[in-house]
């Protein structure tokens, strides 16, 4: 089959690898129509991971059931499915618990699995023809009967939306709020947008991609630009000087200002500055233990400078870590199928399998119009 493989720093390629095939008996097989370029594979794009050569890239999946284990009870032949990036035993004691990004069984010695990507696992990846789910009869969300029709739709559920969708939950965002999410790309819009859904009564976004920030003023938001001044100021001066009810972090530890210098408390103490006293703070941006490329001694440890007397003396409090994607899929596929949500709007780009290493080359240089591309391996 063919699939997408890292092959080193800034060099993906699309090879032949042996077919994904059945395992074991609670496998499914999956034939892959649509599979996401995420922000975070640029993470191993660029080299800031320890992913290892030859790893089948892709964590958001979606596609056809073309063969099931002899254990698979309720997936069936021809069931149209989306897979949640989290690979999950679902009988775990952290399974059973609904934190379905940390399974303590399919990647033992660490919590929590996925598809193609770096720690989490042996598992390949779906930027691919063919994907092995283990698991199948927890980890495949079967789709309604529009399911191709709307497939644009639908594989934003692998990741990004309930990604965008936990940041707000984790921030406690209820109908009325204020909300300023720092970062416009997918996973911030999708926040942007969510907020939006929960009936937020102002949703500011912070980034300093023009493109990017179109499309989160497309949606109702209110782009902030930092290269006209301060986000802090400006979040202050939209709220009356009180700050934003609830905040939302969606960009990670590779933040950076507008000149292009890396800091990665950037968008974290911008966020203590930007939420009033007694708000609440969702952290869905990637950070890690450590990163021997990181431009500072602290940042090399997975540490950072954090403004942690501000946030005391706020009184704020703060959620972190990967969507437990599984806990929110269901609803929000729900939401499409009824003809109330529509996240496809962030698709700017639907191209053949064979073109992944351009497009992995221009997301990556963040291209003027480059904001989420679908790829399509039976294209």
């Amino acid at each position: 089959m063919k699939a997408v493989v890292y092959r080193g720093s800034k060099d993906v390629r699309v090879e032949d690898v042996p077919d994904a095939r059945i395992e074991r008996p609670t496998d499914v097989l999956v034939r892959v129509t649509t599979t996401n370029i995420c922000g975070s594979d640029l993470h191993m794009y660029e080299g800031r991971t320890d992913v290892e050569e030859g790893k089948v890239l892709g964590h958001e999946n979606l596609g056809e059931v073309i063969e099931v284990g002899s254990a698979v009870d309720r997936v069936k032949v021809g069931d149209r499915v989306c897979l949640p990036f989290n690979i999950a035993c679902g009988f775990c004691k952290n399974c059973e618990r609904g934190f379905t990004a940390f399974c303590l069984s399919v990647n033992p010695g660490f919590a929590g699995g996925a598809y193609g990507y770096a720690d989490m696992g042996p598992y390949s990846g779906g930027q691919a023809e063919l994907l092995r789910v283990p698991y199948g009869d927890f980890n495949c969300l079967r789709l309604p009967p529009d399911a191709e029709e709307k497939e644009n739709d639908y594989v934003m559920l692998a990741d990004i939306w309930p990604t965008g969708h936990h940041a707000t939950q984790l921030a406690d965002v209820a109908p009325g709020d204020s909300v300023v999410v720092y970062g416009a790309g997918p996973v911030g819009l999708m926040a942007a947008y969510s907020a939006q859904l929960i009936g937020a009564s102002k949703v500011m976004v912070v980034d300093h991609q023009s493109d990017r920030l179109a499309l989160a003023e497309k949606i109702g938001a209110i782009p902030v630009d930092p290269r006209k001044g301060s986000p802090v100021e400006q979040v202050m001066e939209l709220t009356g000087g009180e700050g934003a009810d609830k905040g939302c972090e969606c960009v990670g530890w590779q933040a950076h200002d507008p000149q292009g210098d890396e800091h990665p408390e950037l968008t974290m103490n911008d966020l203590v500055a930007s939420v009033r006293a007694t708000g609440a703070i969702g952290v869905v941006g990637v950070f890690v233990p450590e990163d021997p490329k990181a431009p500072g001694e602290l940042a090399k440890q997975g540490k950072l400078p954090f403004d942690m007397g501000l946030f005391f003396q706020k009184g704020l409090r703060m959620g972190t870590g990967q969507a437990n994607v599984k806990a929110y899929n269901r609803q929000l596929r729900d939401l499409i199928a009824a003809g109330k949500a529509q996240p496809s709007f962030l698709v700017s780009h639907e191209l053949p399998l064979d073109r992944a290493p351009e497009a992995y080359e221009r997301f990556d240089r963040r291209e003027d119009g480059w904001t989420k591309v679908v790829l399509k391996p039976a294209a």
